[in-house]
């Protein structure tokens, strides 16, 4: 690791490592950092090998890393991160161009806690990683929720409006239809996000409310967000939702932090303007 690249700030700053081959993109990345959110302390890495070393000195808030890397891979860090002495759990974000196939084809492990495909740009990769670190609430935003379950509808929803959010429950996907299709033909789409349950007991599942709204709406994944919940770990089935138009799964039993950050990352990039690669 390059001695120049780190910012020495106090111990009390949020620390992120950067992980990628590239001296390049490992700049690249932290000076969007540095600028998007001020205060972070940068940990950048070229290696696995350097990861460890640097993971050895002291804890880290956050991780981010390519996918591949020059002494393995994205995969191999997350276990790296997580078997670290004294490491606390913290979440570790693959950047890849390639993350999206490899969430569909559920190659994935459960030491990598999300993904971020660097075709949306420099800003949304702070937003994205705002999220986790600097959480901020987006007051008033609607979550157009189906859920059939009163007791888990209720731990959702007590969730969800802890942060702020705007919670418009539907028992159906029949009811949430109908309140979408009041305001097609309209600027306001009825809602900024959709959270659904993948299997519901009516004649409609989660499914078919995503073909609705892809399909039939013609809604991207910009102008509506779809985040489908579900407790299949089928990979599969994971992999047929996300190639219908879902933007991302939450995984059951839900957990507060991921559900939270995933929802809100969503309605703030639905908010971005189109951006440049990563790469770019």
């Amino acid at each position: 690791m390059d001695s120049t690249e780190l910012r020495h700030l106090d111990d009390a700053a949020t620390r992120v490592m950067v992980v990628d081959g590239s001296k390049l993109v490992r700049k690249l990345i932290g000076d969007v950092l540095a600028r998007e959110l001020p205060g972070l302390q940068l940990v950048p890495c070229g290696s696995i090998a350097e990861a460890r070393a640097a993971l050895a000195e002291g804890p880290v808030n956050l991780v981010t890393t390519s996918l591949v890397l020059p002494d393995g891979d994205g995969i191999a860090l997350a276990r790296t991160v997580r078997e670290a002495a004294g490491q606390a759990y913290v979440p570790v974000i693959v950047v890849s161009g390639e993350a999206q196939a490899h969430l569909e084809a559920r190659r994935f492990t459960e030491d990598v806690t999300d993904y971020f495909d660097k075709a949306l740009g420099h800003q949304a990769l702070a937003t994205f990683i705002r999220g986790y670190v600097q959480p901020e609430a987006i007051p008033g935003a609607r979550v157009l929720y189906v859920e059939d379950s009163k007791v888990v509808a209720l731990a959702t929803k007590r969730m969800l409006e802890r942060h702020g959010l705007n919670v418009l429950h539907f028992v159906g996907v029949e009811e949430a239809l109908a309140h979408l299709e009041a305001h097609l033909g309209q600027d306001d789409v009825g809602a900024d996000v959709i959270l659904t349950d993948v299997y519901l007991k009516g004649a409609l599942e989660g499914g078919d409310l995503l073909q609705r709204v892809r399909q039939v709406y013609g809604y991207g994944k910009r102008r509506l967000p779809v985040l489908v919940m579900t407790g299949d770990a089928n990979p599969a089935n994971q992999t047929a939702l996300l190639r219908d138009g879902a933007n991302d799964l939450v995984l059951k039993p839900i957990e507060e932090r991921l559900l939270i950050t995933k929802t809100l990352f969503q309605l703030r990039l639905a908010r971005l303007p189109e951006q440049g690669s990563l790469d770019g």
